[in-house]
């Protein structure tokens, strides 16, 4: 079972297999974050933190709840603010070692302008 881990350790998130594809979105937040985000079904993703290891952030119409690890501060993954069926957890993928992406094709999302999708080279 493929591991994502913080920088420091103490965010773990487990998925059921390595991710396939991974998207790299250029619209402000994921730009900043320099996420690529590999997309899961909740029932797949197992993440072990702390009680309070975890801190939030939502912006604008609160559509998305991104979060990170409160001791170093890396952003470890997102959640859809409505739950249920067809709304994924997205993995910061940047999280897991180099090998569990090796095979992964990276598609690109341009969420600053026209929402359309591209496959990288």
């Amino acid at each position: 079972m493929p591991e994502a881990r913080c920088h420091c350790g103490a965010i773990r998130i487990h998925v059921s297999r390595a991710p396939r594809t991974v998207t790299r979105c250029n619209c402000s937040i994921c730009r900043r974050y320099a996420a690529l985000w590999a997309y899961c079904s909740p029932a797949s993703v197992r993440i072990e933190a702390s009680r309070g290891g975890l801190e939030s952030y939502a912006w604008r119409r609160k559509v998305r709840k991104y979060f990170r690890c409160k001791r170093c501060g890396c952003v470890t993954h997102y959640e859809y603010r409505k739950r249920g069926r067809g709304y994924p957890v997205a993995v910061n993928a940047r999280n897991f070692d180099p090998e569990v992406l090796a095979a992964a094709r990276i598609r690109n999302l341009d969420g600053a302008s026209t929402w359309t999708w591209e496959y990288a080279p």
